[in-house]
Formats: structure tokens, sequence, C-alpha cells
């Protein structure tokens, strides 16, 4: 039986089954560079969204207008006391501890929610391509309740009531200034209320001793170059067995040399983690270049999260600088980690609670992994290193406790943490993983000459560690204003892509135009993919509501979106921009032609189909294997017949117009080989001329038309 994460497909099986059968409603938060789904649990456990093992590396997506940019795999939080009356078991526990993530759940019994409510300044925009609705934040941004008086652009609340007796209330707070839309606030309250069941039926007042809010973040950087996308990364890296993972700030008395600080001078807590190398690569794998393809950098993200503020105690909500208290890494596939958590087990809480209050190790798990200095110079591998007297199947997650809290009937505690994503651009990306593959290297980040193109590309991939420590600035520069950054205006309400015979048509909506010092319009436009680069096409003022792009060519697809943008009267001089996600198509718009008016006048196109020129015909590599049936009647069916005589497609055409593309495969999505073809085409209803009004079909009326396919 193959092996999979430390533990077999079946133990998945099990897990993820166990998963469906508890109902677990998520939501998506998208409106930014940085998407993630969130649990009304409280936590994102593993395969928790979907319940499919390919989906491991599943949220946490940035830069999130590219396929595949997921970095996280699972997520754990855990509340834990000593010396516990458990009024449902009727036992006292030394340690108890209640668990969601990073493989258990149960929502009936020991997690439970209560409130799952995702609030929006103003709902996202209506898309359109042909009418019919054509975006992703139709479910990706389904806001349940409007307030134009939010602190924040989109605001995710869950509540969640443990059988600890415990309320754990989470708002995750998200932003679409462009400043700012690369990480998410979220803020913690704890609430020893007394309530023990779903119900509410069951309380029991005690004071709680020695409370610790644990969490575990297991981060695997990026999906695209691992198994389920690229296939260029080594399997385990899936999971994040070669993920390093750093720690700074977890001693403000002795700051060591890795750590950061604010412009205040005020320390930064924090932890992230990065893609580092492993052994089952065959190359260089920092950044993770395409090896197999063009070189570009498929994981140069770096993940993690700061600590804004924690609470000194329930009667003290000043910030405790010593917050968190445990910063130790744990075993992603270590006994305590797995799907068997229970919190009836005595030993096995006992465990936990030992993980949760473990404390500051002498060294971070990537510096044990790096001998002391992580950073471009490590050459160590990162899956095969393994903590004394332990294995390593799964890799390693950091471990983050809060406390311990002292928390009487009735009282709170606030903990607030910004999680964020960042490295180079895509951009970047492309050029640094092109100058490696092909043995250029250009400078170093400081201007100075590398030693070699792996030293280039290393050292590169590593400012990401400083782009991460900018965001987490911002975002504590934001929380602690009060969330007092300046909005962009807001998206068009609609946004209208409608395809013609000569242009595209586009209208929008003129709402954003009484934000404060509204500016105009920009129009962007990606060719055959939404998951590429767009190019500016249009850019302007207020009071004009309608474009026509002109430049498009029969038979390609294009995706749009249009954004809003200020004169930076609001922002220092820094324009500000309406998120493209609002607005970005999933459907693609293409060129339509008149219906024709003779069925002599029908045309397939290209004739023959040669696959090896298919770059000049309607498309590159990014297009389909397209051919075009044009000047058909408004209404008509296609019918595809073999020269033989089999009836391999059947389209049914109806949108009036007088194209109709067809991908090249059969019904059942086989590509057809070389051959002849025939196709038939017939009218399905009496079509008039517009302009005469004269019958021009009838009903019935066909013809035959002949086509070769040759690959």
């Amino acid at each position: 039986m193959k092996i999979h994460n430390g533990f077999t497909y079946l133990a998945v099986l099990a897990f993820v089954a166990l998963g469906i059968l508890s109902g677990e409603e998520t939501k998506w938060i998208a409106i930014g560079n940085l998407h993630n789904w969130y649990s009304e649990a409280g936590s994102e456990q593993e395969t928790g969204r979907t319940g499919q093992i390919d989906d491991q590396q599943d949220g946490l997506r940035w830069p999130a207008q590219y396929s595949a940019q997921d970095n996280q795999a699972a997520k754990g939080m855990w509340l834990g006391a000593k010396n516990y009356h458990d009024p449902v078991a009727n036992t006292d526990f030394e340690h108890k501890v209640v668990h969601v993530g990073p493989r258990h759940l149960d929502i009936q019994s020991e997690t439970m929610p209560k409130k799952f409510t995702y609030w929006g300044k103003f709902d996202h925009p209506g898309v359109y391509v042909d009418l019919v609705p054509a975006t992703d934040m139709q479910y990706m941004d389904q806001v349940d309740s409007l307030d134009a008086d939010l602190p924040s652009d989109r605001m995710l609340e869950t509540v969640v009531q443990t059988s600890m007796g415990v309320k754990i209330t989470r708002k995750i707070y998200a932003f679409s200034n462009q400043f700012h839309d690369n990480y998410f606030i979220y803020e913690y309250e704890l609430e020893n209320n007394g309530i023990y069941d779903k119900d509410g039926n069951i309380t029991y007042d005690q004071t709680l001793e020695d409370v610790y809010l644990f969490f575990q973040y297991r981060y695997a950087i990026s999906r695209e170059g691992a198994v389920y996308d690229g296939n260029w990364l080594p399997q385990s890296a899936a999971w994040g067995h070669n993920t390093l993972n750093e720690v700074i700030g977890e001693t403000p008395q002795a700051p060591g040399p890795s750590d950061r600080f604010y412009n205040d001078g005020e320390i930064i807590r924090a932890l992230y983690s990065w893609h580092g190398r492993h052994s089952g690569a065959s190359f260089n794998n920092i950044g993770a270049p395409n090896v197999n393809g063009d070189g570009h950098l498929g994981a140069a993200q770096f993940a993690g999260c700061a600590t804004i503020h924690a609470d000194i105690s329930p009667g003290d909500n000043s910030d405790n600088l010593y917050q968190p208290m445990t910063t130790r890494y744990v075993g992603s596939d270590e006994y305590i980690t797995t799907a068997g958590n229970d919190q009836f087990n005595p030993s096995r809480m006992t465990a936990e609670y030992a993980a949760m209050s473990a404390g500051h190790p002498p060294e971070s798990h990537a510096e044990s992994v790096c001998g002391g200095t992580p950073g471009p110079d490590c050459d160590s591998f990162a899956d095969q290193w393994t903590e004394p007297g332990k294995t390593n199947p799964g890799g390693y997650s950091q471990g983050q406790g809060f406390g311990p809290y002292t928390m009487m009937p009735g009282e709170k505690v606030k903990i607030v943490i910004a999680e964020g994503v960042a490295g180079l651009s895509r951009e970047l990306c492309y050029e640094i993983g092109a100058n490696w593959l092909n043995d250029t290297p250009g400078d170093l980040p400081d201007g100075s000459s590398p030693a070699d193109r792996h030293e280039y590309k290393d050292y590169w991939v590593y400012t990401g560690i400083d782009s991460l420590i900018q965001t987490f600035q911002r975002a504590r520069e934001n929380y602690r204003s009060g969330f007092d950054i300046p909005s962009p205006p807001p998206p068009p309400a609609t946004f209208n892509v409608n395809g013609q015979g000569d242009r595209i048509a586009l209208s929008w909506d003129s709402n954003a135009e009484v934000s404060g010092g509204f500016a105009g319009y920009k129009i962007y436009r990606a060719i055959f993919q939404s998951d590429t680069t767009f190019d500016l096409i249009y850019d302007g003022p207020a009071g004009v509501n309608t474009f026509d792009d002109i430049t498009a060519v029969r038979g390609f697809d294009y995706y749009y979106y249009i954004v809003s943008y200020d004169d930076g009267t609001n922002s220092n001089g820094h324009p500000l921009v309406s998120s493209k996600f609002y607005t970005m198509t999933n459907k693609p718009a293409s060129l339509k032609r008149p219906p024709g008016k003779r069925l002599d006048d029908i045309r397939i196109v290209p004739n023959p189909y040669s696959i090896s020129a298919r770059s000049s015909q309607y498309g590159t590599e990014l297009g389909k294997d397209r051919i075009m049936f044009l000047n058909i009647p408004g209404k008509c069916t296609i019918r595809i017949f073999t020269e033989r005589g089999d009836l391999i497609k059947t389209i049914n055409h109806i949108d009036g117009s007088g194209d109709q593309d067809w991908n090249s495969e059969t019904s059942s999505r086989q590509v057809i080989v070389s051959g002849l073809y025939i196709a038939h085409i017939e009218v399905t209803e009496d079509i008039t001329d517009p302009g005469t009004g004269n019958l021009i079909f009838r009903k019935g009326d066909s013809t035959f038309k002949k086509f070769i396919v040759v690959r």
C-alpha cells in the first residue's frame, strides 16, 4: 500500500469520511491578492474544504491571480487547561484539551459552531459575459450582511462554543487596499461562559487554571510545482516535508541576530515558513524553479504570522510582549497531530498539553536544520532532518501557544494575530528563474555579482523575508490605528462584457464616481486564460461608462477586469485601486459575426486543421484545438460524423450569431484523430431577415460540409 504523508491512504480516507459526515461549512475571503477559505469550526483542518487528497495544499493563495499558488496544508487550534473538572464526563482531568484540526474535527460535541457570518462594506458586483454571470466572486464572496461602517472591506465572524465551557469568537479582517491586501488580521476572544454543549443546556461555572490557546500552522510552499499540479518537485513537498520554519522575537529581553523590529523599536514576534532544500530533488530547489520548463520559480513565497496583541491577563488588557509563551515546532505526523485526538483520553491530553506549554526551544526548526544559520547559504535538506529520538515522515509544523491564563467565570482574554504571504513578484519569478535555468545570472539584490547561478537565485528568493516583515509592519500599523487606512473607491456595481460582430462591448455602472478623489477607470485584458498576466487596454475618466474593444481578433478568447482608481489624495499621493478580483471574468468573450443567410456560405476553418500550425490558426499553445463554423444560421444543430458515418459530436447553436467554435473533442471528451469528417448543419427554427422580414431559412433546412484534421 502506498504511503502518503506518513500514514496510509486508508487512514486518510477514514479521516476524510469523518470530516464529510460532520457537515462542516466553509467560506472564502478573496477580495485581495491573498485568498483563503475558513471553517465554521474556527480552524482549517487538513483537506477540510473538499475532502480530497489532492487538495492537501489548499488555501492561503498568493498571488491569487495565478493558478496553484496555495501555501496552506493544515491548521489546528487547541484549547487546554490544568486540573479541570469535566462536567460532561463527571471526571477530574489533570489536563483537558479540546481540538479542531489539524486532522480532528467534532462540531457536534467538542468545538461547536454557533455563528458564521461574512460581512461586507458592499456586495460583490454583478459581472456578466454575454448576459451570463461570469465571476468567481459568485461563490468566493458570498456576503451575508452589509455594513457601510465596517472597519475593513470584509470581515468573517466565527463563534465556537467549546466543551470546556469557553466560547471562542474569531473575527477575520480583510482589505482590498493594494498595500494591505496580502494579509488577514485575526482577533480572538476567549470567554469563560460555563456552557458545555451545543444547545447551551449544560452549564457549570468553574475557574480555569493555566489556560493555553495553541495554534498549529502546517505550511507547504507552494502547490504550483507539486505532484498534483506542475509535478516538477518531489512528491512529499506537497505536504511540506521540506518546509523550513523560523521564529523571531520569542525572547524580547534578549534579541537574537535574526530578530526584527518595528519602526518604534518594538520587537516583531513572528513565525514564518518557506520552501527548503529537498533531498529528492535533482537540482537546487530553493524557490522551486521549473527545471523541466521555462525555469520560473514555483515556490518563492514566505508565509507566516505575527502577534500584534495578547492580553497580559483577563484583568489587564495591555499587550504582553512575552506572548506567545510557546513557539515549539511540532512534527506534522507526530502522535499528537494525527486524527485520533480525544477530549476524554487523559494520557493523550497530557501529551498534547505538554506541547502546548513547551515554551521556546533553544533553536528554531530552521536553525536546527541549518546548523544555526538559516538563509540562502543553508545547504541542509529539511526533509532529512529529524528531531532526536523521532522520525520525520511529514515534515514539521509551527506551534504557537498563548498562556497560561487563569480565567474565572465570565472573564475574557483577547489575542490578535496577522497572517500574511509575501515574496518575489510573478514577473521576477519568471525573470530570475529563466536566468537561473539558462545560467545567465544577473546581480544580487545588493548590486554585487554572484558566485554562480545558484547563489543568484537563492539570494533573490530570500528577499521574500524582508517583504513578509514589511507585511507584518503594515498589519500592526493598520490594527493599532483602529483600521484607519484609506479605502480605494469601490468597483462598479455591474460590469457587462458582450461579444459583437466587430467588437467586444464593455459597459459598467458609475456608482464609484461619488467616492472622494475619484479619478477614473482602467480596463485590463488577457487572452486564452484568466490566470495569467493582464494588459492595460483602457484608461478613462469619470462620466464615461462604455468602451469598445475593437482590437479583438475573431476566434480568440478574451478575459477582462475593470478597476476604479482615485487621484492619490487619500494616501499620500499613491492612487488607490479597487480590487481586480471583484470584476475579473471567468468566462471567455469573443467576437461574433452576424448569422449567415445562405447555407452555401457556411465555412469550416481552418480546413484542413493541422495541429502543427496551431500558432497561426486561432491561438497558441495556450489556446484550444479550435475549429470554427462560420456564417451558420443563428439557430441550428451541428452534427459531426466520421468518414464512415459515426456520430461523434452534437452542438446546439442557439445564440443567434454566425459563429460556433468546437474544441475538437467528441461527446465523450476524446480528442479526435486525423481523418476526414463530415458536418451536418440543420436549421432548428424558421428564420427571417431582420431587415426585410423575408423568410431566409425554414426549420429543417440542412447541408453537409467536409473538413480534414491532420495530427
